[in-house]
């Protein structure tokens, strides 16, 4: 069985790979381009994804009619035809659950980050600013008694609801087929996105990307935000508008954005965000600590083996 392995992933995974077929491993930094992933997939059994490789038909066609199982090392799968692959009979696996600890952690940091203005505080130090202690040095609002509105409360979002309690915030949640029982189990109130938006203090958004939240905060819902509002995205880059982001930061209407993820990946180095100092934006880091990438390339391994092994996939996305 041959295999093209899009990245080299932690050896907790790609060992297993290895051991098991013929792997073909992509040894660059950054993702093969379209006709380098075209022309690397020719012939294989099976193929290890990231969310940075665009796995549509054409390239399943070029693949081969052999093409048994797409394994993706992430839990979202928006680059995957997944369509393209039901029609053709190819299995589709991802690695859920794993990381919801990681990213809800990171999406917390990063709201601790922007209430204390810990990046600001740095840059202030380095450039050898810190002449003494002020007392209106770099404030910013407290967690405690504020109002954490979160759109998507599945895994990640109610592990950062946990976490929001363990602050004493008021939590609100908005998400499709939410019942209050549910959300009342990570202490969250359900309401309509609208009034989510109008109450909250700071916005952390945790749905996946669909059609449907395609550009959900938009120049229209960014509006209705508070003035002193902030926003955190770790889910997709493109369920935020970034023009109407850029433009509610530079008129203040919302109070200021901390993005694990951007539209495109990676931002431009021109893009107004990294101008402004009540921004926050991160290379992607969600799932990056050792233990979480580690069990992600170890499950993306079992999908793999199992859809060459013709099994069912222990995580899967298409049967």
């Amino acid at each position: 069985m041959k295999v093209f392995v899009c990245r080299k992933i932690p050896a907790a995974g790609l060992d297993k790979i290895t051991a098991a077929c013929e792997a073909d491993i992509w040894e660059g930094d950054l993702p093969p381009t379209q006709d380098q992933l075209a022309q690397r997939v020719r012939g294989v059994d099976g193929i290890v994804s990231l969310v940075t490789d665009k796995i549509d038909g054409d390239i399943m066609d070029t693949a081969g009619k052999q093409l048994k199982i797409i394994s993706q090392m992430a839990v979202g799968v928006d680059n995957i035809d997944i369509q393209a692959a039901k029609a053709r009979g190819i299995k589709v696996g991802n690695t859920p659950g794993v990381l919801t600890d990681a990213t809800a952690d990171l999406a917390f940091a990063l709201l601790l980050a922007l209430t204390r203005r810990i990046v600001e505080g740095v840059d202030y130090v380095r450039a050898g600013r810190w002449k003494t202690w002020g007392p209106e040095l770099l404030l910013g609002p407290d967690l405690r008694g504020a109002t954490l509105g979160i759109i998507g409360l599945g895994r990640i979002g109610k592990a950062v609801a946990r976490r929001a309690f363990g602050f004493e915030m008021r939590i609100l949640a908005h998400s499709i087929d939410l019942t209050p029982d549910e959300a009342a189990e990570v202490h969250a109130q359900t309401v309509d996105l609208e009034s989510l938006l109008h109450e909250s203090d700071f916005v952390t958004i945790h749905t996946p990307y669909t059609p449907e939240t395609h550009h959900l905060m938009n120049r229209e819902r960014l509006q209705m935000m508070k003035p002193t509002g902030l926003l955190i995205n770790t889910a997709r880059g493109p369920i935020v508008d970034q023009k109407a982001l850029i433009e509610a930061l530079q008129n203040k209407i919302i109070g200021g954005a901390a993005l694990d993820v951007t539209d495109p990946e990676p931002i431009p180095m021109n893009d107004p965000l990294l101008t402004m100092p009540n921004v926050i934006v991160v290379p992607h880091i969600g799932s990056a600590s050792i233990q979480t990438r580690n069990r992600m390339a170890e499950m993306a391994a079992e999908n793999l083996i199992a859809g060459l092994r013709g099994e069912k996939l222990p995580n899967p996305v298409t049967e």
